[in-house]
């Protein structure tokens, strides 16, 4: 099973991560030993993962999707996005933050997405969440970007072992969302979504997307 960047990520049986490259794939382009064949996984890699993300909504989706990945893959979540978008408003944080106990129960029997009663309720404390923030000077975006002081991280690391599960940074920035009310957001969720969100751009030395950059 397959998971992005960090080291959370899964690459098979038997795989040393310590010499994995990046890999040269069926049209020719080296990607990151990470990236699966799948065609929706490899979009994502070419033209999502490590893209630097300042809309609010799209920031809050993502952040959201990433708890919704925990103790699942990346590509489960990746080939329900659709389904999730169009089940919670296009992660409208103004709608999702007045769902009733009859849109839980709804969302509860959508075969489209993660039916977790926890993740469900953790998505809709969320959208609260990001309210508060986002009537706070700066708003939602510059609430996550002061963790890397508004700039991108770059990195270009030569084997997958080199890319870490998590840092001081995204401690930091799981420490501050649970506090003003986000849930599942550990320190792993939160790397993960700095990297999802071009906060760390962490593409694989030889990939070619890292080398357009």
């Amino acid at each position: 099973m397959y998971r992005r960047g960090a080291g959370h990520r899964r690459v098979g049986r038997g795989i040393d991560r310590h010499t994995l490259l990046a890999v040269r794939h069926a049209d020719g382009r080296r990607r990151c030993a990470w990236c699966p064949v799948d065609p929706v996984y490899v979009a994502y890699h070419d033209t999502e993962w490590g893209v630097a993300v300042h809309a609010e909504r799209q920031l809050f989706e993502m952040l959201c999707l990433e708890g919704a990945q925990a103790g699942l893959s990346w590509a489960t979540i990746l080939h329900k996005r659709a389904a999730y978008r169009e089940a919670f408003d296009h992660f409208d944080a103004d709608k999702m933050a007045r769902y009733d106990a009859t849109k839980r129960r709804s969302l509860l029997t959508n075969p489209g997405i993660v039916r977790n009663r926890l993740k469900v309720d953790a998505f809709i404390g969320n959208a609260q969440a990001c309210l508060k923030i986002r009537a706070r000077p700066g708003g939602f975006d510059e609430y996550l970007w002061r963790f890397t002081a508004g700039k991108v991280l770059r990195r270009r690391p030569l084997y997958l072992s080199s890319v870490p599960t998590s840092t001081p940074i995204s401690d930091a920035m799981s420490r501050d969302l649970k506090r003003d009310g986000f849930r599942f957001v550990g320190s792993t969720i939160c790397y993960a979504f700095m990297q999802a969100v071009g906060m760390v751009d962490e593409h694989q030395r030889y990939c070619w997307a890292g080398a357009e950059r």
